[in-house]
């Protein structure tokens, strides 16, 4: 805490504890111009892009802010996503830990009002949420505002093209002239400016951070000349070719973002889509397994994605060009993120291409062009990654039990041990996976499994009973509560299914499966080899 450059903004003790035990050293560029302002009491208006650090600038202020003696709502932020007004929430009780009695709340539609309404009833002093939520409870009289001290508008220029702005000025109008008010927008439309004028004070403070571009220094990005009918299974090469661990794809519609996601699913990705036409707790559920690795791949639109704060998303695919160039800086501000480096993919064809060159002069960094990945590319990545595991092993000593079915076998083939290697590297680089060699030794050593430390079970169930691999994703995770990362390559056949799962966890996982449903069918899962 000693070196921190949080400490020059004056913050309290308990404050800068907090904030130093989250990792903030230094504060960014729109922290440093905003908090002093805020905590001395200033209408501002403030925009600076995604990832910046916005929800701090006015977060830790409004900690600083808020009375624990009293028990009323003293700050509302509002936000445009029930995603957003969650993240918000958890930011703000960081800052808060160490100022005890401080308590927050996100409220917001698709979450039981009887939760919320009991814990407005015990006293908060922070509330995050979005305006029609907000509104309901004011209507209700639950929402208590005759004290409140700080009103925020987070990502304002979201929340009007969502049409929220009704809801806004009738929340602006009904919490009186006395509080501060404090907009923070990634964008400047003159809607805002009107806003501005209307509710905040004359002496308000304007803020712009621009960076030398609008766009992370940390983002490679780069375009691709795609047509639209060959776009997923491109998108499935480069997902197989940079094997990222977490990747966001965003696609211009809900039902696009749907069919996307059924068709990366049926090529082996852990997937799921996320957009509006979702219930809150099936959209918590997604957020959730994304967060912890259960799946890989999520496919989002803009506004369902908007809020969603993963620190670790290695790359993020443009299916479509966003019509908005401000939508490409959002999405793209995803990545690169906590000091990492990211990665940004873009498919164009035709106008698309035009749409590219006015982001590109408007964000003043290059989207350089590269050359598709053919499906030779691919298959010459998986020879490689099979050839090296296959090098490891043999550097290890193997089970006698191994060395004597290698001996029976050269000695009952014909073919050379090359032809018989070839054979072996060609099975395990199939995308339909042949039956695996049977093994030898135990049930739960050798099951055919492409990855190291991980075994091969069979599943009687597959896309007869319409399976998806992120329906055995979740019934597996689900049943036997482990990890996503402990869940590996999934075959599905017309009948059965391959799945691999670690094998320190394939007997709990055997258990639990016994007997569950998936999709309306009864399955059951043994090792592979046994059958």
């Amino acid at each position: 805490m000693e070196n921190n450059g949080f400490k020059k903004l004056n913050l309290s003790d308990k404050v800068l504890r907090a904030v130093s035990e989250i990792g903030f050293t230094e504060p960014s560029a729109i922290q440093e111009s905003a908090i002093p302002l805020v905590m001395q009491g200033n209408d501002i208006i403030g925009q600076a892009k995604t990832g910046t650090g916005k929800t701090a600038a006015f977060g830790i202020p409004a900690v600083e802010a808020a009375d624990p003696s009293d028990k009323s709502v003293q700050v509302l932020v509002l936000c445009p996503t029930r995603e957003l007004a969650v993240q918000v929430t958890g930011e703000l009780k960081k800052f808060a830990k160490y100022k005890k009695g401080i308590n927050t709340l996100a409220i917001y539609g698709g979450q039981s009002i009887s939760t919320q309404l009991k814990a407005l009833g015990k006293g908060v002093q922070i509330v995050a949420g979005t305006p029609g939520r907000v509104m309901d409870h004011m209507r209700r009289g639950s929402l208590k505002l005759d004290n409140l001290q700080m009103l925020i508008l987070d990502e304002a220029d979201e929340m009007l093209d969502m049409g929220f702005r009704e809801d806004i000025e009738t929340i602006l109008a009904e919490t009186g002239s006395e509080r501060q008010t404090v907009f923070f927008s990634a964008t400047m439309p003159k809607e805002i400016m009107q806003m501005s004028k209307k509710y905040q004070k004359k002496d308000r403070q304007v803020i712009k951070v621009e960076g030398k571009n609008l766009t992370a220094d940390a983002i490679e990005q780069v375009y691709m000349r795609v047509r639209q009918k060959e776009r997923a299974e491109m998108l499935s090469r480069l997902l197989e070719i940079h094997s990222p661990r977490l990747s966001l794809v965003f696609c211009n519609t809900k039902r696009g973002a749907d069919e996307l996601s059924d068709a990366l699913s049926a090529k082996g990705h852990f997937v799921d889509a996320l957009h509006g036409d979702m219930s809150q707790q099936r959209r918590d559920s997604v957020m959730n397994k994304f967060r912890n690795g259960i799946i890989r791949v999520l496919v989002a639109t803009d506004v369902a994605a908007r809020g969603l704060d993963v620190d670790n998303v290695d790359a993020v695919f443009n299916f479509e060009v966003p019509q908005d160039i401000e939508y490409y800086v959002h999405r793209i501000g995803r990545t690169g993120r906590a000091g990492n480096k990211g990665k940004s993919f873009t498919f164009a064809w035709g106008g698309e291409a035009g749409r590219l060159q006015r982001i590109e002069k408007y964000t003043k960094a290059p989207i350089n062009k590269v050359n598709p990945p053919s499906a030779e590319d691919v298959q010459k990545l998986k020879l490689g990654s099979v050839v090296e595991q296959i090098i490891q092993k043999a550097e290890e000593t193997p089970k006698k039990a191994y060395l004597k079915a290698a001996k029976d076998l050269l000695a009952k083939s014909d073919a050379s041990p090359e032809e018989i290697i070839a054979t072996f590297i060609a099975m395990n680089c199939s995308t339909g996976a042949e039956e695996p060699v049977e093994a030898v030794d135990n049930a739960f050593e050798d099951t055919g499994a492409r990855e190291s430390g991980m075994v091969r079970l069979f599943l009687n169930a597959g896309r007869r009973q319409k399976l998806r691999a992120r329906d055995i994703i979740g019934a597996i995770a689900g049943e036997s509560g482990i990890e996503g990362k402990k869940v590996g390559r999934i075959d599905i056949y017309d009948k059965f299914t391959f799945v691999e799962v670690a094998k320190d966890c394939c007997r709990q996982v055997i258990r639990s499966m016994d007997g569950a449903e998936i999709r309306g069918s009864r399955v059951s899962m043994e090792p592979a080899n046994a059958r």
